[in-house]
């Protein structure tokens, strides 16, 4: 995907209210998605379709969490922390800020791909 592609994902995203929402929620702490259905009034199908587009462009992070009885579930939480728009001289230069993995998230995520 080209830099140009990826900016036009990321504008529709921020677009949507679905995904704003999202965002906007999963940033106060890490949910899942049946929480962040009942908290942002969406659907749980079109919650999951909007979860897959932001993990898709890295503005989401996922975390598998278990329970005490043994069932596994995952959690989300937003890695968007600003999007900057300049124009100078004609063009449009865009900058996203995301926050960085902790150690221990990127360890989970190496071992998870294996």
């Amino acid at each position: 995907m080209s830099e140009d592609s990826d900016l036009t994902e990321i504008a529709d995203l921020l677009d949507d209210a679905y995904a704003r929402d999202i965002l906007a929620t999963a940033s106060i702490e890490p949910m899942s998605a049946n929480e962040l259905s009942n908290q942002c009034d969406a659907s749980l199908p079109t919650v999951y379709r909007r979860i897959e587009r932001l993990e898709e462009n890295d503005l989401l992070v996922v975390e598998q969490q278990l329970d005490p009885d043994g069932h596994h579930y995952k959690t989300y939480e937003t890695r968007l922390e600003a999007v900057n728009i300049r124009l100078e001289d004609g063009t449009y230069t865009v900058e996203i800020t995301r926050t960085e993995k902790s150690v221990a998230d990127r360890f989970s995520t190496l071992v998870e791909e294996i």
